[in-house]
């Protein structure tokens, strides 16, 4: 039988151009995939991140609001935030909590904290993102009585 030659197998079936293409790829896949990993461990952890700032801020600012000035209330009977003391109350909130905030007093019954959280990322970094930043803000007022329906 008389066969044609169909043609020789070179060993590697690549040409000289394809030589390691295929490499080349797995490697950018294998960096696209680490990242988009990293977008959801990364993006999960800064939702949790940021709910656990809020909280904390709102915590704080409950310990502020919650400092009554007793000489204008035995005085006049009306009900205000001791400035300094909320300031404090809130900041040491803070401290014992481990956390980093700004805390203020607005008007006589307002106390506003911010908590700032910094975290390094797990992930993220591969593309050039080392940090990211929470932040978490709340508002408490001083109420005294009963409010609400009915009050």
């Amino acid at each position: 039988m008389t066969g044609t030659r169909i043609g020789r197998f070179s060993g590697s079936g690549c040409r000289g151009s394809d030589r390691g293409s295929l490499t080349l790829l797995l490697a950018v896949l294998m960096v696209s995939l680490l990242a988009l990993a990293g977008l959801v461990i990364d993006g999960a952890r800064k939702l949790n991140e940021s709910a656990t700032a809020t909280a904390i801020a709102q915590e704080a600012a409950r310990a502020g609001a919650g400092m009554v000035d007793q000489a204008t209330v035995y005085r006049s009977g009306t009900f205000q935030v001791n400035s300094a003391q909320a300031v404090a109350a809130a900041r040491g909130y803070l401290a014992r909590a481990g956390y980093h905030g700004t805390v203020r007093v607005s008007g006589a019954d307002q106390i506003h904290v911010t908590v700032t959280v910094t975290r390094p990322t797990l992930l993220l970094w591969l593309i050039g993102i080392d940090s990211m930043t929470c932040t978490g803000q709340a508002v408490a007022s001083l109420v005294a009585g009963v409010t609400g329906p009915g009050s």
